[in-house]
C-alpha cells in the first residue's frame, strides 16, 4: 500500500500560483509536480477565491479590534441609558407639555418611540378632550362677566342670576362650569388654613404692610378668558407698587407648567422681596415654591376666600376684560395672544392710572421722569 502524500501550505501556494499564471496547462503542471490535474485545479480555485485574505489584518489583531469596538459600544449604550433615565426625571410632569414636544413629522423617530422616550402614553397623546357646547360657552361668558361684578357669588346665586336672565339651568351644571373656569365664591370658610394634601401653605405677609417701592411685592393670579370657540386661561405677574405687569402667559389647561414659565419670565426683570399668590394647586406646588425660595424670595399666600388679599390682580382682570377681552370675539388663540400683547403694552406704557397720580406703570416701576 502506497503512503498518502502530505503537502505544506507553501507547496500548495507555489503550485496554485503556477496554475494561476496559466503559462502551462494543468497536464503539464501535473507531470512536473507529480499531482493529479484535479488537485491542482482545486488549489488554484482556492487561491483565487481566498487570496484577498492575505492583505487583511491578521486574525488575532482583527479579533482584538472587534473586542475593543464591542466594549466601546457597550459603554456608549450604558452611558446613553443612564443619560436617558436622568433626562426623564427632568421632563415636565405636565402631559400637555409632553404632547407639545412630540414631532409627528420627525424623519426617523416614530410617534410611538417619541412617546416612549417622553414617558407619555400614546392614548394620552391622541386623546382629544370633549369640547363645551356653544350654549355652555355662552353661559360661561355670562358667569365670567357676573363674577367680576360679584365675586362672592357661588353656584347657587349664580344659578339664580342665570335663571333670572332667562336660562334654564340647574345648580349642578353651573357648579361644573364654574369649576372648569377655576372660579369659586370669595367668602370666608371654616378651616381656612387647610392646604391641599402634600402642599405647604405659607402665611399671608401683606396685612398692614406699607408698599413703598418697586420690587417690594409681586403677585400672580389666573383668570378665565372666553373665546368664540372655547376658552383659555391667563396668568400674570404684577408689581404691586407700580401696577406694572412683568409677565403673562396663556394656557388651554390649568396645569402648573405655564405658571412656572411666567415666573421665569418675570424673574428676568428683577427679584421681589415678597411674592404673593392664592392657594391654588399651581402656586402651592413644590416646583413653584422651591423656585421662589431658591431665589431667596419670601412666599406669601392669600387666606382662603379672602377677596381683598390679592385685590390688585382682581382689578387687573376686570380692566383687561372690560377694556379688551369683552370687546372682541377671538376666533383663534393666535388672535387672542396678539390682542393681549398689544393691550399689555398699552397698559404698561400708555394707560395712565388714577392710583399712580395718572402716571403709567412703566414710569413708576423704572423711575422714569
Amino acid at each position: 500500500m502506497s503512503k498518502r502524500r502530505t503537502f505544506t501550505a507553501d507547496y500548495k501556494f507555489k503550485v496554485a500560483l503556477e496554475a494561476a499564471k496559466e503559462s502551462k496547462t494543468l497536464n503539464e503542471l501535473a507531470q512536473v509536480y507529480q499531482l493529479h490535474p484535479n488537485q491542482i485545479s482545486e488549489w488554484k480555485q482556492y487561491l483565487l477565491k481566498n487570496g484577498s485574505e492575505l492583505f487583511s489584518p491578521n486574525p488575532a489583531r482583527q479579533q482584538r479590534e472587534q473586542a475593543a469596538l464591542e466594549t466601546d459600544l457597550y459603554e456608549q449604550i450604558g452611558r446613553l441609558k443612564m443619560e436617558l433615565e436622568w433626562l426623564k426625571k427632568k421632563l415636565p410632569a405636565s402631559s400637555e407639555t409632553k404632547r407639545q414636544m412630540v414631532e409627528p413629522e420627525h424623519a426617523t423617530l416614530s410617534i410611538r418611540r417619541q412617546c416612549q422616550l417622553l414617558g407619555l402614553s400614546r392614548a394620552t397623546y391622541y386623546y382629544t378632550p370633549a369640547q363645551e357646547s356653544a350654549e355652555n360657552l355662552a353661559l360661561m361668558r355670562l358667569i365670567d362677566a357676573q363674577y367680576l361684578k360679584t365675586p362672592f357669588y357661588g353656584y347657587p346665586r349664580m344659578t339664580a342670576y342665570l335663571r333670572d336672565a332667562g336660562y334654564r339651568v340647574n345648580p349642578k351644571r353651573v357648579a361644573r362650569l364654574m369649576q372648569v373656569m377655576g372660579l369659586q365664591a370669595l367668602t370666608p370658610r371654616p378651616c381656612t388654613t387647610r392646604a391641599e394634601p402634600g402642599h405647604k401653605v405659607y402665611p399671608y405677609l401683606l396685612r398692614g404692610l406699607a408698599i413703598e417701592r418697586p420690587n417690594q411685592v409681586w403677585s400672580a393670579d389666573i383668570t378665565y378668558v372666553p373665546m368664540h370657540h372655547g376658552f383659555m386661561y391667563l396668568v400674570a405677574v404684577m408689581d404691586w407698587y407700580s401696577r406694572y405687569v412683568l409677565a403673562w402667559e396663556l394656557s388651554n389647561t390649568l396645569d402648573g407648567q405655564f405658571c412656572l414659565e411666567v415666573l421665569d419670565q418675570a424673574l428676568t426683570c428683577g427679584t421681589p422681596e415678597i411674592f404673593n399668590t392664592d392657594q391654588g394647586a399651581q402656586f402651592t406646588a413644590t416646583a413653584f415654591t422651591e423656585r421662589l425660595e431658591k431665589a431667596q424670595i419670601r412666599v406669601s399666600m392669600d387666606g382662603r376666600g379672602r377677596a381683598l388679599d390679592n385685590v390688585f390682580l382682581e382689578r387687573l382682570w376686570r380692566t383687561v376684560k372690560y377694556e379688551e377681552v369683552y370687546l372682541h370675539d377671538y376666533a383663534t388663540v393666535a388672535d387672542l395672544e396678539e390682542s393681549l400683547e398689544r393691550y399689555f403694552q398699552f397698559y404698561n406704557h400708555e394707560r395712565p392710572h388714577q392710583s399712580l397720580k395718572y402716571a403709567t406703570p412703566v414710569k413708576v416701576h423704572y423711575g422714569a421722569s
